[in-house]
């Protein structure tokens, strides 16, 4: 007898309360099977007992075990939706709190770079009681000991680059922060002990340190679109400039209550509890990120370059020689060079410049000294945010570039000029406020022009840079020592510096491009 053609399987589930319908032994109808001719076994040596045959037009059905197979079926089912329940509900309670990621991420970001500098700051105030304690009172040795941390610093620049590009900012940060954090402890020790283990010592803080900036650079090109990298580069600055002020104004009160090794002791501390903290809440990429929005991965990628989108961590890195063969190039190094000569002479030496030129005691200077960082963090986060907002009101990346890098080298040139002319401190308080605050709109120029030129090597970039930049550093901060020791003042080394931003300038606006360069 020929038979009827084969109707198509159906599933019923009504539309409301769909996990009822699944438990209900009425809603669910099983799919028919290929015709067949004789009846069916499920097991060898079944009874036919349990098999039932039943006619639907003239195809039989199998149902023996029909209600094991539902039950499994609900089990995986329930298990799924209580499984998407779950995804759901922790959706919803992101989106109560109303915190992104890349939002947490800058966040710990910002508060390890004031750390960062924070331990710097500690050495700065600290080293003239330090000197009396223990005995290394002459300029020249003050000398050696303020610069050694560039060492070190110097040295794992361009290795801290190389690594944060192939394995990610994240584990080369936790690292840096775990030695420099070790090494901030043992600093008074090693002054106790010996000069060679205090420089032994700084150097190995110096060699920490330097892999914060690539590292940073690397976590937040792969963490931020294009159109919110300069605001995160700001805030995270803002950190790194507040550390500043917390060293100053903490460090004295710390050693009055604590004594000095008390000073050393709590900002070490600090670290390891940051760490703790960074291990579990941050990821080296938004893809590898279990806890990120769907929608905030769409933003993060939409706003990427096509090169920024791919995979991070095993790239072939360019020769160094291809990447100074671009000008491009050489304008972030010289402007790498004019940051961080006057960055560090105004950082090294600001409390003994209060000290020997208007005779402010070390708590007055340290008030004196914070205040200026204190308006640097503020003014370098609205750079951040000034920059976006052009670059989203269609102004040229380049042109937004200049700008900013213009702003913070001419503003800082000008008021170490007028320095001179302060008859107070009051007033060169003022000046050196107005040096450092402008000079946080460069955070806006060459520090994001890596990302620019170089999306894919931008730690490696930073490292080349951020070590021709230690070098003028180390310079500058020695050679402020012998200038006040000759020439009897600060006014002149200040004047030098003012004219090595002016060059900079010069030749950031003739050469420096947002143009990706290096692909």
């Amino acid at each position: 007898m020929a038979l009827a053609s084969p109707s198509p399987p159906s599933l019923s589930i009504p539309r409301s309360n769909a996990f009822s319908s699944l438990t209900s032994s009425h809603s669910l109808s099983l799919p028919t099977i290929p015709r067949r001719s004789v009846s069916i076994y499920t097991e060898k040596k079944a009874s036919p007992a349990a098999i039932e045959t039943r006619s639907i037009g003239s195809r039989p059905t199998r149902t023996w075990g029909r209600e094991r197979s539902r039950c499994d079926g609900i089990v995986r089912c329930s298990a799924g939706l209580e499984r998407i329940g779950r995804g759901m509900a922790r959706e919803r309670a992101e989106e109560a709190l109303g915190i992104p990621e890349r939002v947490k991420v800058v966040a710990l970001v910002a508060f390890v770079m004031s750390l960062c500098n924070a331990d710097r700051v500690v050495m700065s105030v600290a080293v003239v009681p330090l000197a009396a304690k223990y005995g290394f009172l002459t300029l020249n040795l003050l000398n050696l000991i303020q610069s050694s941390f560039l060492w070190g610093y110097l040295a794992s620049s361009l290795a801290g680059g190389i690594l944060a590009d192939r394995y990610g900012g994240k584990r080369v940060m936790a690292y840096g922060v775990a030695i420099w954090s070790l090494a901030t402890l043992l600093t008074p020790y090693a002054a106790e002990h010996s000069t060679a283990m205090l420089l032994a010592t700084r150097t190995l803080f110096g060699l920490a340190e330097g892999v914060a900036l690539p590292s940073m650079n690397t976590l937040l090109s792969r963490w931020f679109p294009g159109h919110e990298r300069a605001s995160a580069v700001g805030i995270s600055m803002a950190g790194f400039h507040l550390g500043n002020v917390m060293g100053f104004l903490a460090t004295p009160v710390l050693a009055a209550k604590v004594g000095i090794n008390g000073s050393f002791g709590f900002f070490g501390l600090m670290g390891f509890l940051w760490l703790s903290m960074w291990a579990v809440g941050v990821t080296n990429d938004p893809r590898e990120s279990g806890v990120i929005s769907i929608e905030e991965l769409r933003l993060i990628e939409k706003g990427k370059g096509v090169e920024n989108r791919e995979e991070g961590g095993r790239h072939e890195f360019p020769p160094l020689g291809y990447l100074l063969s671009k000008l491009p190039t050489w304008a972030i190094v010289l402007a790498n060079v004019a940051n961080n000569w006057g960055y560090f002479v105004l950082l090294s030496w600001m409390p003994v410049y209060f000290k020997t030129v208007y005779d402010v005691n070390l708590k007055q200077a340290a008030w004196f000294s914070a205040l200026p960082w204190g308006v640097m963090a503020l003014s370098g986060y609205l750079a951040g945010a000034a920059s976006d907002f052009l670059i989203k009101s269609g102004q040229s990346v380049t042109l937004v570039r200049k700008i900013m890098q213009s702003i913070g080298f001419i503003g800082p040139g000008v008021a170490l000029l007028c320095l001179k002319y302060a008859q107070s401190p009051t007033v060169a308080a003022v000046l050196m406020t107005i040096a450092l605050s402008l000079s946080s709109f460069s955070q806006a120029g060459f520090l994001l022009n890596m990302q620019d030129i170089a999306p894919k090597y931008a730690g490696f970039l930073h490292g080349i840079t951020n070590s021709a930049g230690t070098l003028a550093a180390i310079i500058s901060t020695i050679g402020t020592g012998y200038f006040v020791e000759f020439l009897g003042s600060f006014q002149a080394f200040l004047t030098l510096t003012s004219i090595i931003y002016f060059i900079a300038t010069i030749f950031w606006n003739r050469y420096a491009t947002a143009e990706q360069v290096f692909f």
